[in-house]
């Protein structure tokens, strides 16, 4: 993952099927942004600011992964606090173009 990439564009994208498309804010600095609606709760984090996983678990992270959906970007930085099983999205700019993307899915 790296910078301006697209992450933030593709969860402002993600909150729009929930009709929270007004809601996003960039959480870099909060570590995590809790959104909700009458459908479910997602949790927004940006880990690029911990200096490791141990400060994941002080924030109590690992806690929310049980109370809704959880998108993180720079998630390959907490890497053993994540659960078993989830999607791990790639994005990559396009070397040819700058204003596309490529998003690589891994199922855990």
């Amino acid at each position: 993952m790296n910078f301006g990439s697209g992450k933030t564009k593709f969860v402002e994208g993600f909150l729009s099927y929930f009709g929270l498309e007004n809601e996003i804010s960039s959480p870099t600095f909060t570590i995590v942004n809790e959104y909700k609606n009458n459908v479910s709760n997602i949790f927004h984090f940006d880990v690029y600011r911990l200096s490791d996983v141990s400060e994941f678990y002080e924030i109590g992270g690992d806690e929310y992964f049980n109370k809704g959906i959880c998108l993180i970007e720079w998630g390959e930085l907490i890497k053993d606090a994540l659960p078993k099983n989830y999607i791990h999205l790639f994005f990559e700019k396009d070397i040819d173009d700058d204003n596309k993307r490529r998003i690589l899915i891994e199922y855990t």
